[in-house]
């Protein structure tokens, strides 16, 4: 196996700046492309800059072009990525990273060349030490609350230190802190800042306070 002897520095500096500009990261799957642009200008203006769009829907990919030219200054990930074709969409788009449930050794070796960082979702100490090899150090939690939570990640701490993470899956206002409190946390995904009911109702103003609660709440 050929490791890029750069990667550990250079993709995990660069996803350390991502996740430097906010605790919470929204985890959004767009239904209606023209939710896009006003969806996420909402969360920005609130105070949450990262965002995480999934490819959950057919309006993916145009939705975080959208975003992506109405919102320069924001850091727009590509979620829910499953193969390497998946990620080479998202760099195309001009993603700023890329999210994986899980990984694969084929995403993997893709990440390893990719100029786009990839955080990979991992859930068991085997899987985070398969990433280790490949040269990774930050990863997705996931999913989150079902796989041990916050106590988890807090023992993966113990073995593999250097390890950072960004749990999702579960993730709600009221555990956030849990997580976000550990020293091998550097931030969390959430998709309870686009409740249904006012994305549905386009309560634009509605999301944007609730951005602006958890930008005030989690920020450290």
């Amino acid at each position: 196996m050929t490791i890029d002897k750069q990667l550990p520095s250079t993709r995990t500096t660069e996803l350390d700046s991502i996740c430097l500009k906010a605790e919470v990261i929204p985890v959004i799957t767009i239904e209606r492309i023209e939710d896009a642009v006003p969806l996420a200008r909402a969360l920005v203006e609130g105070g949450l800059p990262v965002l995480e769009i999934t490819l959950r829907t057919d309006c993916a990919l145009e939705a975080i072009r959208r975003m992506r030219e109405a919102l320069p200054g924001a850091s727009i990930g590509v979620g829910t990525v499953l193969t390497p074709a998946q990620y080479r969409q998202a760099e195309q788009i001009g993603a700023d990273f890329v999210v994986t449930p899980g990984a694969t050794e084929a995403l993997y070796r893709y990440g390893v060349e990719s100029s786009v960082p990839m955080l990979p979702g991992i859930s068991t100490i085997s899987e985070l030490m398969t990433g280790w090899q490949y040269g990774y150090r930050r990863f997705k939690f996931f999913p989150a609350e079902s796989s041990g939570g916050a106590k988890a990640i807090k023992s993966f701490g113990g073995p593999i230190p250097e390890a950072r993470f960004c749990p999702t899956g579960g993730i709600t206002v009221d555990n956030a802190e849990d997580y976000l409190k550990l020293p091998n946390v550097m931030c969390v995904g959430g998709s309870w800042l686009t409740p249904q009911a006012l994305v549905e109702a386009e309560d634009w103003d509605g999301i944007r306070e609730l951005a602006r609660q958890a930008a005030e709440r989690f920020h450290h």
